[in-house]
């Protein structure tokens, strides 16, 4: 579905992506997991048009879209719920989820789609009339994720959904994103908290300073002694001691 090829993505004299080759296959959980700047977000920005492209191609569903202007890329199918969630604090929360369906003329299935997402999140109906900015970390991610499935997208890119959540709200974003997945949408995920994202993953790749420097299943990543060492963690270690 999406075929990322020799991407190379430049600061001014700074290169943030080196020539990074991404496959996502329809129907899949990828993950890029990595360091901060490692190039993670980049690779999406540059995927929907908001950072120029320097050279290689970004092919989505056989089409070239390299470069192309962001206001066309939810259009086809492609849509990105970015980092710190970026709802409109002023709007309330019906009106966030409606604009997420801006280019759609289909006022029906619009509200149908409506009905779908308050069935995702329970949350979001029992405050469709308070202002997104009065919401919790975790309602408005989960209305970040609510607004970006108004405009159905076949592939759904994520920046960051667990960021400042606390690790109760982070399970649930993870639940619901393996629940979009069932629905029939391809996710590519970026996260710091690799071992979460390695789990929900059907496939993996590690970026390091803008180089993919390992892939794999997300289990091979899991299991890899220089991931666990790198961007596991402590805890993981512990309770591989202890079982």
């Amino acid at each position: 579905m999406l075929k990322i090829e020799d991407l190379v993505v430049s600061y001014g004299a700074i290169e943030a992506l080196k020539g990074i080759s991404i496959n996502v296959e329809q129907g899949k959980i990828v993950t890029l997991v990595g360091a901060n700047g490692a190039g993670k977000s980049t690779t999406l920005r540059a995927t929907v048009g908001l950072t120029k492209v320097k050279s290689g191609k970004i092919i989505y569903d056989g089409v070239d879209i390299t470069n192309k202007k962001t206001e066309d890329i939810p259009k086809l199918g492609l849509n990105l719920v970015p980092e710190g969630r970026r709802v409109f604090p002023n709007l309330t929360v019906l009106e966030n989820i409606k604009l997420g369906a801006y280019f759609r003329k289909d006022k029906k299935e619009i509200e149908k789609d409506i009905k779908w997402i308050y069935e995702l999140f329970p949350r979001l109906e029992e405050r469709k009339w308070q202002l997104a900015g009065t919401l919790s970390g975790g309602e408005q991610q989960m209305l970040a994720l609510g607004r970006a499935l108004m405009a159905r997208p076949k592939l759904l890119m994520m920046d960051e959904p667990s960021l400042g959540l606390a690790p109760i709200i982070v399970k649930d974003i993870f639940n619901i994103i393996q629940e979009i997945r069932r629905q029939g949408v391809t996710i590519l995920l970026i996260e710091q908290n690799a071992n979460l994202a390695l789990k929900a993953a059907d496939y993996g790749y590690v970026l390091e300073t803008g180089k993919i420097i390992m892939e794999g299943t997300g289990e091979e990543l899991l299991k890899n002694e220089d991931i666990k060492n790198a961007y596991l963690g402590e805890a993981v270690k512990k309770k591989e001691i202890a079982n």
